[in-house]
C-alpha cells in the first residue's frame, strides 16, 4: 500500500494486528490497509497456507503490511504479540475460540488486559457452533449455492466474509470512539453464505427467476466466438438494444443477432451505444514465479 494512502486515508493512524490466515482474514486486512490503516500480519512459523496455494495472490494481499513470524505457543513470543497489541486499535482473528483461549487471547482476557482494543473474530459458525469445522465450500454447500459436481469459481463466503469483517471492524471502532471501550464482534462465515444465498432462496436467480433466465434482456448469448453477457434490464436499455439490433426482442432474435460477431466486437458495440453488454471472460491464472 502506498505511503500516501496510509497517511491520508480514512483509517490513517489506525493500527491493525491480524492473526488471521487463509483467505477471509488477509482479504479483510488488505481492505483495511487500502483504507489507510497500518497493518501488522502475524503468521505462525509454518506461514500462511495461502502463500503456498497462491503466491501471487498472497503477495497482493500483504502488500504494504509488516509481516511478523511468531510461535504463539512460546510464551516469550506471545509477549512480543502483546507488545504489538498494546499499540493496536483492532485485532483480527480467524481461529476457533478454544484455540484462542489456550493462547490467552479469548475476548475476556483481551479485554481485561487491553480494555481499549477492538476485536473481530472470524469464525465458521455463530455462537456455540464456532468450534464446528468448515471452509467456504462447506458453507456454500449448506445454503445451496453450489452446482455439483463443479467447484465454485468465486469463494463467496470467504470474500463476502472479509468485507463483513471490515464493516464490523469499522463498527467496533466507531462504538469505541463513542464509549471509550473496546468492542468484540463475531463474523460467522456460514451466516455470510446464507446472506449471499438470498437471491436464490427468493427465486430471483433460479432457472425461471427474474435474473435467472426468465428475461431475454438479461442473459448470456453465444457469439461468433465466445459468449456475450447482456443486462438490458431497464426499459430504456431494452428499447435501445432492440432498436440498434433491429429485432423484435425474442430470445431467438437475440441469439441470431449475437451469433454474427465476436464477443469482443459486441462489447465494443455495447460501449459505443451506451448499453450494458460485455464479453464473457474466464480468469487467466497468474503464472507462478520461477525459482532462481
Amino acid at each position: 500500500m502506498p505511503d500516501d494512502v496510509r497517511s491520508t486515508g480514512p483509517l490513517a493512524g489506525t493500527r491493525v494486528v491480524s492473526l488471521a490466515i487463509n483467505l477471509p482474514g488477509p482479504a479483510a486486512a488488505a481492505r483495511l490497509g487500502a483504507l489507510g490503516a497500518d497493518v501488522t500480519k502475524v503468521e505462525p512459523p509454518s506461514g500462511d497456507p495461502l502463500a503456498a496455494a497462491s503466491p501471487a495472490y498472497y503477495e497482493q494481499l500483504v502488500a504494504g503490511q509488516e509481516v511478523v513470524t511468531l510461535d504463539l505457543k512460546d510464551p516469550s513470543e506471545r509477549d512480543v504479540l502483546w507488545g504489538l497489541l498494546s499499540d493496536a486499535d483492532l485485532l483480527l482473528t480467524s481461529s476457533r475460540p478454544s484455540a484462542l483461549a489456550r493462547l490467552g487471547l479469548d475476548p475476556e482476557t483481551l479485554h481485561a488486559r487491553l480494555p481499549g482494543l477492538c476485536q473481530v473474530a472470524i469464525v465458521g459458525h455463530p455462537g456455540a457452533g464456532a468450534e464446528v469445522a468448515g471452509h467456504d465450500l462447506t458453507y456454500q454447500a449448506a445454503v445451496g449455492t453450489l452446482q455439483p459436481p463443479h467447484l465454485p469459481t468465486v469463494l463467496v463466503a470467504d470474500l463476502a466474509g472479509a468485507e463483513r469483517a471490515v464493516a464490523d471492524g469499522l463498527a467496533a471502532l466507531l462504538e469505541r470512539a463513542r464509549t471509550g471501550v473496546g468492542v468484540h464482534r463475531e463474523v460467522a462465515l456460514s451466516d455470510v453464505a446464507q446472506a449471499m444465498a438470498q437471491p436464490a432462496v427468493h427465486g430471483l436467480t433460479g432457472s425461471d427467476g427474474f435474473l435467472g433466465g426468465a428475461l431475454a434482456a438479461y442473459g448470456i448469448y453465444a457469439a461468433a466466438t465466445g459468449f456475450v453477457a447482456v443486462a438490458a434490464l431497464e426499459g430504456h436499455f431494452w428499447t435501445a438494444l432492440t432498436e440498434q439490433l433491429g429485432v423484435e426482442g425474442s430470445r431467438g432474435d437475440l441469439e441470431a443477432a449475437f451469433s454474427t460477431r465476436t464477443a469482443q466486437e459486441w462489447e465494443a458495440w455495447g460501449r459505443e451505444h451506451g448499453l450494458p453488454v460485455a464479453a464473457v471472460r474466464t480468469p487467466v491464472p497468474v503464472p507462478a514465479r520461477s525459482e532462481d
